[in-house]
């Protein structure tokens, strides 16, 4: 079992996490994800109005939207995990994440 973290400066175990990269890298990784999707989304409309036109030209519609959508969903999805890892390992090697509660005190982990 791990021991929690503390302050080096007070010894206090009352430690918040800023989380800072992981937050903006997990936003722009979901951003650029979705921007790829969008771009890609020619194939997945292709797929799904090829599969919706099973049910007609309505069907062909509603279909290549969907295939666009989910080309969107999937890679903004894919943005988002990898832009999350990313900013994870920003915040725990380069920023000061950690801030103690008791004296204040900003460091690394």
């Amino acid at each position: 079992m791990t021991s929690p973290l503390t302050c080096p400066r007070c010894n206090s175990t009352e430690i918040i996490f800023h989380n800072y990269a992981r937050k903006a890298c997990g936003a722009i990784g979901t951003t650029a994800g979705a921007a790829s999707g969008i771009a890609s989304t020619l194939g997945g409309a292709e797929i799904g109005a090829t599969i919706g036109f099973i049910a007609g030209p309505p069907g062909a519609f509603v279909g290549g939207i969907a295939g666009a959508l989910m080309g969107a969903l999937l890679g903004g999805a894919a943005g988002c995990i990898t832009g999350v890892a990313v900013g994870s390992t920003i915040d725990a090697k380069v920023l000061d994440n950690c801030e103690c509660k008791s004296c204040g005190h900003k460091f690394t982990e």
